[in-house]
């Protein structure tokens, strides 16, 4: 047997077993019972990994790993989005900066180019997703503008435009003036901003009871040259009498009604609302409803347009200027208050959005929300964790009918096909140059390209064959999970759900996970503008891709944000250190270490099945049985954050710190037959514990049960431990011993106690010291039985036991679960100074919360301060008064 190296070096490591996992198939769909079918949420084809793919790659990946190793049929299925928006604007960048205009080139050759973009840069993200070892099929990878995809987009688009569900129609949309497109509600961010809440004064056409004018109150006045009413509440009696009425819109001398509307608050402003039906939503409802005019004032730049003198030419900014400006010359700006909002970017640009009216392509989303809504509160469909649920089905119970089309070059384009000379329209799956109605050949289709959204919406099926091979699905569909964040649950995951219901008569996936978003260190969202992002690949590169995996599933808890732990210059935007990744990395190399000691040490060894000779065997394996079980259950209900921080607490703390540890001496010093035995024990443990942390940690996983002979598990037979069984709850519960567990548990809370308080007082681990145990008559018992453990293990020389024991002199005490253990010092520790110093301490802690107490006291600080620096402040309050209570405790020991 080759000897482990000494050190393990993950950067020369996992690259080369990626490598061999892929060659020998190990990634491809794998045959079993019970399917595990997964579709990664295709990340932009231009983009690369940030952290939130990250996470949910491991996630994914661990949950894949575990069921291909179960013996589940897998299949995780890749593929990347093309990204309208984004890539053209990319695309855009890249041709501007070499001095050409999209729209001279035309639609053809820039689509030309941005193909060429896709190919130069699509296989970034996908070389760094197999960079972290994800498990996922390489060799069949899937792209939302391939031919068998857009067949698919194309079918769902004319089956719903045949069914009535598609249609064509002015609305309100959230315009884009930089990207020039439609931009969807939930694709908008918000942003608070400072504003103002212009007062204006209307003129009336005719006097009401002496009244000549109203006052609107507007947050937008660039936008009055669109206005076309002015609405009050019907809740406002002192209004009444101006219903009816009309004013003289100043500018552009335009009569207009004043109406009642239930959309206006009485409390805002005056309670006058001027209503511009072209470019706000309630105001084009208040249109709709009283037939009001829609004036559209804005081009698609959201400069305001021919026909109103001055003003015609000038952006939205200078239009608001100017605007105000007249109405100040002529005495009608009654007054400016300050006021704070929110305001729609574009999330791609950042550009300001402009309600606009326009002519779009929608959804009819009636037929389709009432199924996708039963299939969550039948339990058909099942979020996790389970407060998502109600986020979904707000969202599908408010939701609106969906603008589906964008006004890009890059995408799918709308199928819909006109003929010029008879005005025949309709959606067709082939192109066609020649009128089916006229025979005439002035036939075009329509401009605009579909979001973005609508063909990921196909995501679990059009990837298995669907339409022309629905047989690929069987078996395969409805997907087991779909593991992603919580801002796409309305772009994404409901329409996967509407869609899937309408074409397959199945849901798409049984589960819904998502995790949490990923926060720089200070709490704040991560953005390359700030400087504060941090690449993984910069992770991978300084601690491993195991070590930043094993890091962000034990971040992963029911909480909706988990900070990460990481230092960033802010000169290079370079990834300084992550402390937890350390952590992580440290807790790779324990598991080498361990791994490597044992393998040193199985001279002789021949595979035999384990057995319990000794207390801490029995301990051993009745804690592998259970660890077992509960990691199998974690992972059965995505509970990956307590199946990571288990592993862990397990592996290092009583794997590695104690039963490695204490057979140490039978397997250096015992007989033939007991060294036999526990290197057959060891190598069972060791052989388990692989298994369980191989979905998390593949790579040194793999690289140790390579090295690893054959256990009392199985031959060994398998080429990879990622093919090979996971130990199966069952088949270890004769191993669960709650007697051996209780017994050995009280011995290892008397020696740990010891151990602390060595390092307490920096004592050296091989003092011997005199120990005075206080417990129940019962559990005297079982310590008596293991005194002789006790003693060596603990380098103990006196050892008291009874249910009536004082405290000896020159003694600390240790508390644990009904132990009162006193270890003596006295004669090795300087008991005053000792006090002195811990009361000093104590002083300087109380001195350092009391500081901190009054500046969270100050209603200045609490107003004025960053939230978090606020909350950097309460945490150290509670660093520290855990600080003072862990002193206080010390300090009594000496009393």
């Amino acid at each position: 047997m080759e000897e482990m190296p000494k050190t393990y070096d993950p950067q020369e490591a996992e690259p080369k077993l990626i490598q061999k996992w892929i060659d020998a198939g190990c990634y491809q769909r794998s045959k079993g019972v019970g399917d595990c079918t997964v579709v990664i949420p295709p990340p932009n084809v231009t983009g690369i990994l940030h952290m939130g793919h990250a996470m949910d790659d491991s996630i994914q990946d661990t949950f894949i790993r575990y069921n291909r190793m179960r013996g589940r049929s897998t299949r995780w299925i890749l593929g990347t989005d093309h990204a309208g928006i984004a890539t053209q604007t990319k695309v855009d960048k890249k041709l501007k900066s070499e001095g050409i205009s999209r729209l001279e080139m035309g639609r053809d050759k820039f689509i030309d180019a941005c193909w060429d973009w896709t190919h130069e840069y699509g296989g970034t993200i996908v070389s760094q997703i197999k960079r972290m070892g994800c498990s996922i099929d390489f060799s069949d990878e899937k792209f939302t503008m391939s031919p068998e995809f857009s067949k698919a987009v194309r079918k769902v688009f004319c089956d719903w435009y045949h069914d009535g569900l598609i249609y064509r129609g002015k609305r309100i949309v959230n315009w884009c003036p930089n990207c020039r497109t439609a931009i969807s509600d939930d694709e908008a961010e918000y942003h608070d901003e400072h504003g103002h809440l212009w007062y204006l004064r209307y003129p009336l056409v005719e006097p009401v009871d002496g009244i000549e004018y109203v006052t609107v109150a507007t947050t937008r006045p660039e936008t009055m040259l669109g206005d076309t009413g002015v609405a009050v509440s019907p809740q406002d009696p002192e209004k009444a009498k101006l219903v009816g009425a009309k004013v003289m819109l100043p500018i552009v001398n335009r009569e207009i009604p004043i109406f009642s509307d239930w959309h206006v608050d009485k409390n805002f402003g005056t309670g006058f609302v001027k209503v511009t039906p072209a470019h706000d939503p309630n105001d084009f409802a208040m249109g709709e409803t009283h037939g009001l005019d829609k004036i559209n004032i804005f081009d698609e730049t959201a400069h305001v347009v021919e026909g109103y003198g001055e003003f015609s030419g000038m952006s939205r900014d200078e239009a608001r200027e100017a605007i105000v400006k007249w109405f100040d010359e002529h005495g009608l700006l009654d007054h400016v208050e300050d006021l704070d909002h929110s305001v729609m970017h574009c999330y791609r640009c950042d550009t300001a959005l402009e309600p606009w009216l326009s002519e779009q392509w929608f959804v009819a989303v009636d037929k389709l929300k009432g199924p996708a809504t039963k299939a969550v509160t039948s339990g058909e469909v099942k979020f996790y964790p389970e407060r998502w649920t109600q986020t979904y089905l707000t969202w599908m119970e408010n939701l609106k009918d969906w603008c589906i089309s964008r006004q890009l070059w890059w995408g799918h384009r709308i199928p819909v096909f006109y003929c010029d000379d008879c005005g025949w329209e309709d959606a067709l799956m082939e192109d066609t140059d020649v009128c089916p109605k006229c025979g005439g050949h002035h036939v075009h289709q329509d401009e605009n390209v579909l979001d973005t959204w609508f063909s990921s919406q196909l995501w679990t099926f059009a990837t298995q064959g669907w339409p022309d091979h629905p047989e690929q699905m069987e078996g395969h569909h409805p997907t087991k999970v779909l593991v992603t964040a919580r801002d796409i649950i309305a772009l994404w995951v409901a329409r996967m759900i509407m869609s899937s219901l309408y074409f397959t008569g199945e849901v798409p996936f049984h589960d819904v996970y998502i995790y949490a978003t990923i926060l720089a260190k200070d709490g704040s969202r991560m953005s390359k503008s700030k400087g504060n992002g941090v690449d993984p690949m910069d992770l991978i590169e300084k601690y491993g891709a195991d070590a930043m995996r094993y890091n962000l599933l034990t971040l992963v808890t029911n909480n909706q944000d988990v900070k990460f732990d990481a230092n960033i210059d802010k000169k290079t935007k370079k990834l300084i250190d992550s402390p937890r990744t350390e952590q992580a990395k440290s807790f790779v190399t324990k598991i080498w270490n361990a791994s490597r000691f044992v393998q040193m040490n199985l001279d002789g060894y021949t595979p035999g099945a384990p057995k319990a000779e000794t207390a801490e065997d029995a301990w051993m394996l009745s804690r592998l049985a259970r660890t077992v079980a509960s990691a199998t259950e974690q992972l059965e209900h995505y509970e990956f954050g307590d199946y990571a921080r288990g592993m862990q607490s397990f592996f290092w703390n009583e794997v590695c710190d104690w039963y490695i540890e204490l057979c140490k001496s039978r397997l250096l010093d015992g007989t033939p037959e007991e060294r036999l035995q526990v290197q057959r024990n060891l190598v069972y443990v060791l052989d388990v514990s692989m298994r369980l942390l191989h979905p998390v940690m593949p790579f040194v996983t793999e690289s140790v049960w390579d090295a690893l002979p054959a256990s009392g598990l199985d031959d060994h037979s398998s080429k990879f431990l990622m093919t090979a069984a996971w130990p199966e709850p069952d088949a270890l519960a004769g191993f669960v011993n709650d007697k051996a567990e209780h017994d050995f548990e009280l011995a290892r809370r008397v020696v740990s106690a010891v151990r602390s308080t060595r390092a307490r007082y920096r004592l050296s681990p091989k003092a011997e010291l005199d120990v005075c145990v206080r417990a129940a008559q019962e559990d005297v018992a079982v310590l008596e039985a293991q005194r002789e453990f006790i003693c060596s293990v603990g380098h103990v020389d006196q050892l008291a036991l009874g249910a009536e024991q004082e405290k000896p002199a020159g003694s600390v005490s240790v508390a644990d679960s009904g132990l009162e253990i006193f270890v003596v010092v006295g004669g090795l520790v300087d008991l005053a100074a000792e006090g002195a110093r811990l009361n000093k301490e104590l002083a300087k802690a109380q001195k350092e919360l009391d500081g901190v107490n009054r500046t969270l006291s100050n209603q200045g600080f609490l107003s004025k301060a960053a939230p978090e620096v606020v909350q950097k402040k309460r945490d150290s309050a509670e660093e520290l008064k855990q600080t003072i209570d862990q002193l206080k405790g010390q300090i009594e020991d000496f009393s």
